[in-house]
């Protein structure tokens, strides 16, 4: 792989790959870093799209593989690693986790998105927000009227008039960071994974954490993953959404210290 990737990095201990949502960039994680730099080797690369990093511009839809590509340049050399992911990032994290196992020490995924294990489940109307959602992206891409869909993203995401609550400057900088968002949903969405196979190739030292007042699609993903993965950790903070990372940084960050941090036996 010889695109660009721009990543950010603090040189202090055990490596710790975090990979951000969507429309925040690695930029989400400066508090993080900032909570954990000086115990930890801390990498944030950018996905595609996002800071100096290529925006998408393969020959065919994106995978979760590609994803995986452009963040295996920003890998250290040697030795193991962990994972934190959030949301899109936790979802890019799995397969990264799957691609190597044996040099993960620990995986933790922050509200992942795999929605297609609701379409397995038969969880359809879980699965259908997931699906309206992909369809106003897809209308975007197609006439271009991007902030109609940052508008509908934003109040799925982070609830009902966020977009109205935002200042106009900080909509347009929205509007302009959700474009890559059109390639992550066929990266998510075209994934087959069964959830039987994510339990056999993800580590044991795998922890889920998701706020209770997160959104109905990501609840049921959390609840099947608890249902099928019985040995891994499960971590409900009482309140933050889906966007817990920015809007309760000191609670998720403080999780974030207690597992990285946890002996490795």
């Amino acid at each position: 792989m010889t695109d660009r990737i721009d990543h950010a990095r603090e040189q202090a201990g055990p490596a710790v790959i975090l990979l951000h949502s969507s429309v925040a960039g690695a930029g989400q994680w400066r508090r993080t870093k900032a909570a954990l730099g000086d115990r930890f080797h801390c990498i944030a690369p950018d996905l595609y799209g996002y800071g100096a990093s290529p925006g998408w511009c393969g020959p065919g839809r994106q995978t979760l593989d590609d994803q995986v590509a452009l963040i295996e340049a920003a890998l250290p050399m040697e030795g193991s690693f962990s994972i934190v992911g959030h949301s899109f990032g936790g979802t890019v994290a799995m397969q990264l986790a799957a691609r190597h196992p044996d040099r993960i020490d620990r995986l933790v995924l922050i509200e992942p998105n795999p929605f297609p294990l609701l379409a397995e489940a038969g969880r359809d109307a879980a699965f259908g927000e997931a699906k309206s959602l992909r369809a106003h992206i897809a209308r975007a891409g197609i006439d271009g009227d991007w902030a109609r869909a940052a508008e509908v993203f934003a109040d799925y995401w982070t609830g009902l008039g966020s977009w109205a609550a935002m200042p106009s400057t900080r909509r347009d900088a929205f509007a302009r960071a959700l474009r890559p968002n059109l390639h992550e949903w066929d990266a998510v969405m075209e994934d087959a994974t069964p959830l039987v196979r994510w339990r056999a190739k993800l580590p044991h030292k795998t922890t889920v954490i998701s706020a209770q007042d997160t959104v109905r699609s990501i609840r049921e993903i959390v609840a099947l993953m608890e249902e099928a993965c019985p040995h891994w950790q499960f971590i409900r903070l009482p309140e933050g959404g889906h966007m817990a990372p920015l809007t309760r940084p000191d609670a998720v960050n403080g999780r974030l210290a207690e597992i990285l941090g946890a002996p490795r036996s």
